[in-house]
Formats: structure tokens, sequence, C-alpha cells
């Protein structure tokens, strides 16, 4: 009997701890189903994402470890998809620990580490401190610089 996988996520700005997360559920089992969270769901949890839903639903389809990618367009769904698709393991970052637990009535629950020092929110707060005026700022910075380093020779 096949093993089937499912996790679900946002994807925003795809990145390493991404892979790193579909690496190792993959490796779980035979067949890794991985939710795509829609711009409405992001939406309805407050989150603004950068990359539109199609887009990060068509990178996700085109990972390696991915065999399936839907989308994810409420909390309720996650009963019915591992029923529709026969789930044995539902798997997904420790920092929901805990969050899914109600799952253990319909298949294994795992939480998987992050990749330490990545997110898509370090990423997002990293591309907010670039807005027009911090990088004029930074700009004058170097420009101080290079005039100390002239005069310094």
């Amino acid at each position: 009997m096949k093993k089937v996988i499912l996790t679900y996520g946002t994807f925003d700005l795809f990145h390493v701890g991404h892979l790193n997360l579909l690496q190792r559920l993959k490796a779980l089992g035979d067949c890794l189903i991985v939710g795509v969270s829609s711009d409405a769901f992001n939406e309805s949890k407050g989150k603004k994402t950068i990359i539109k839903f199609e887009d990060r639903l068509k990178i996700v389809q085109s990972i390696k470890y991915v065999d399936m990618a839907i989308s994810e367009d409420n909390w309720e769904q996650k009963i019915s998809d591992i029923r529709n698709y026969n789930v044995s393991t539902f798997g997904i970052g420790d920092d929901w620990k805990g969050r899914f637990d109600h799952l253990n009535q319909y298949c294994d629950v795992v939480y998987l580490p992050r990749t330490d020092g990545i997110s898509s929110t370090k990423l997002k707060n990293a591309i907010k401190t670039l807005d027009a005026e911090h990088i004029e700022s930074l700009n004058q910075a170097f420009k101080l610089l290079s005039s100390i380093v002239v005069n310094f020779k």
C-alpha cells in the first residue's frame, strides 16, 4: 500500500527551508501532496503574499519531491483531503507543533524541524528595510565612507 504524505504552506518567497521541508517529508513516504494556501485563504489569515497563488503553485509543482500540488482554501479542508487522498501522514514544520494534533484520529501527525536562519518572514522583513528612505540613507553613508577612504590615502 502506498504511503501518502500531506502538508500545507504558503510557500511565498520560496527558499531552501521550504525545499528542505519538502525533501524530508517526501522521505517519509511514497507520495507527497502539498497544499498551497490560496491568496484568499492567506488574506483571511491576515497574511499578504508577495508572489501570487498561481506562481507559488507552479513553483511547488515543479519541485522533484512533490507528486501533487493542490489549493488550500480553508482550515477545514485538511480532514477531507486526508480522507480523499488516503493520507497516512500529515507533516508540517515544528513551528506549528501541537496545532494539528486533532488530525491524529485520521492519520499520523509529524512536526519536522525548520531550517535554522531562514524564513519567508525574515526575507520579507529584510526587503522592507530596503525602502527608498533606507536606500538613500545607505547611499549617503557610502558617499561619506568613500570620502573618508579617499582622504585617508
